[in-house]
């Protein structure tokens, strides 16, 4: 008896090494934090990175000799190639405590949800790229000149994080609906950091999240790129034919 009670024990309580090693294979592995892609298209981006804004950037870069022709030009790759870290959206239960029963101990009773705020950071290039682009998209949340707030959908956007496997498949994603920079972070400049390239932390807030599984994700994500790829014709097109 004793010996078929250890058994249901051991079944329920694995710990051997090779009971963790069959739970990973089973699972197809542990998943990497290494391994993640981010899909986001600014409202309004379009085939123009900068346009007129940033000719001053560009004669800059000519008269020193650094200016390439691909900078004028938005790739929907770029901010994706970019970003060097972020994290998977949390949740957190709103909730007002109540006594049980009137009299008794206290209990929570959840009354709503938080959707929490998400860090973006981003690689800087010499060109200010990534800082220019959120700057001009935090701009259309709030006009810093006129002081007036933009609509929605001047402002707002999908955002796509998805967590790859070793072989770039997404296994997980989740989209961010309504998302805009909720705010830029400083970017600090110092003598001391001779070896250290520069980074912006971007945090972002959103309207709701959808979870994707792999097939969705997978689906969503080419969507983006067709939006992007068909805002950037449009706005060409449109200025071709004033």
């Amino acid at each position: 008896m004793a010996g078929f009670l250890q058994k249901i024990g051991n079944a329920l309580n694995p710990t051997s090494i090779e009971d963790i090693k069959g739970l990973i294979s089973k699972r197809n592995g542990l998943a990497k934090s290494n391994r993640f892609v981010v899909f986001m298209s600014p409202p309004g981006a379009g085939l123009l990175a900068g346009g007129a804004a940033d000719l001053q950037g560009y004669i800059a870069d000519a008269a020193s000799g650094q200016f390439n022709v691909g900078q004028i030009f938005n790739d929907p790759r770029d901010i994706t190639l970019l970003c060097e870290s972020c994290s998977l959206p949390g949740i957190t239960m709103n909730t007002v405590d109540y006594p049980l029963a009137g009299f008794r101990n206290t209990v929570k009773y959840a009354t709503g949800y938080t959707n929490e705020d998400i860090q973006f950071t981003f690689h800087i290039t010499n060109d200010y790229y990534i800082k220019k682009l959120f700057e001009k998209w935090s701009n259309s949340v709030i006009n810093r000149r006129s002081y007036t707030v933009g609509y929605d959908e001047d402002y707002k956007t999908d955002v796509i994080i998805q967590q790859l496997n070793e072989i770039n498949v997404p296994v997980y994603g989740v989209k961010l609906r309504g998302a805009f920079p909720l705010s830029i972070d400083a970017i600090e400049l110092s003598n001391a950091n001779t070896d250290q390239t520069q980074r912006l932390t971007v945090t972002m807030a959103y309207d709701e999240y959808t979870e994707e599984g792999a097939l969705s994700t997978v689906l969503s994500s080419g969507k983006e790129i067709f939006n992007v790829a068909k805002n950037s014709f449009d706005r060409v097109s449109n200025f071709v034919n004033r």
